[in-house]
C-alpha cells in the first residue's frame, strides 16, 4: 500500500490529532461540494493577489497524484481557479487543489468531479502578470508546506503531513482509531464518555 492509499484511510480530523494537534489549514478552507476529498503530495504555488497566470503553469507542470496547493497573497477577492483550469488538471490527473483563496463555477467544477477546497466563491476576475513561485516552500495560516508534503482534506478540512512524518502519521493514526473504537464500543453499551474517560471522578461526581 503506497502513502496515498495509506492516508486517504483516514480523516484529516484523525491526521491532525495524530500529528499532535498540528498541521491543520485555516478553517475557512472548505470543500466546494459535499463528498469532495483529496489526498497527495503538495505541488506548491504562491501568486501575487489578484493574479492565477502561476496556477495555470502549475496543473501544467505539476505530476499526476500531485495536489496543487496555492497561497495567494491574502488576497481573497478574486476567482484564482475556475471550469476550464479544473478540466485540465483533471485530464493530467492531478488529484485537486487546495487554495487559501476563492475560485468561481462552482457547478461545473463539482459535475466534472474535481477536488477543490478553498475560502469560499467570487467571481470576480484575475490579471495576468505571473510573478510568484512555483514548487517552493509556501505558508499558509501559520503552517509550513513543502513540495511533497501530503495533503489530506475531506469536508471537516485540510491537513498537512509533512513528508518526514507520514509514516509516524499512519502509525498513530492507526493506533488512536483502534482507541476510538474501543470508546463506540463502550458508548454502544451504555458508558457514558464522562465515565470513560474518567472525568466523572475527577470532578468527584
Amino acid at each position: 500500500m503506497n502513502s496515498i492509499e495509506a492516508l486517504s484511510k483516514f480523516s484529516a480530523a484523525t491526521l491532525h490529532e495524530a500529528l499532535g494537534k498540528s498541521g491543520n489549514l485555516p478553517s475557512a478552507i472548505k470543500p466546494i461540494a459535499a463528498g469532495m476529498k483529496v489526498c497527495g503530495p503538495a505541488y506548491t504555488v504562491k501568486t501575487m493577489p489578484r493574479d492565477n497566470v502561476l496556477l495555470h503553469r502549475a496543473y501544467a507542470y505539476a505530476k499526476p497524484g500531485d495536489v496543487i496547493v496555492a497561497d495567494c497573497g491574502g488576497f481573497y477577492e478574486a476567482g484564482y481557479w475556475g471550469d476550464l483550469m479544473s478540466l485540465g488538471a483533471k485530464t493530467k490527473g492531478i488529484n485537486g487543489l487546495v487554495i487559501d483563496g476563492c475560485v468561481r463555477d462552482a457547478d461545473d467544477i463539482e459535475a466534472m468531479g474535481f477536488n477543490v477546497f478553498s475560502r469560499g466563491l467570487c467571481i470576480r476576475g484575475t490579471s495576468n502578470f505571473g510573478e510568484g513561485s512555483l514548487n517552493e516552500t509556501i505558508v499558509i495560516g501559520g503552517i509550513v508546506i513543502n513540495p511533497g508534503d501530503f495533503i489530506v482534506g475531506d469536508r471537516d478540512g485540510v491537513v498537512v503531513v509533512p513528508a518526514a512524518k507520514i509514516e509516524e502519521a499512519i502509525e498513530k493514526a492507526t493506533a488512536r482509531e483502534t482507541k476510538e473504537e474501543l470508546v463506540r464500543k463502550q458508548l454502544r453499551e451504555g458508558k457514558t464518555s464522562i465515565e470513560i474517560y474518567g472525568w466523572d471522578k475527577q470532578f468527584g461526581y
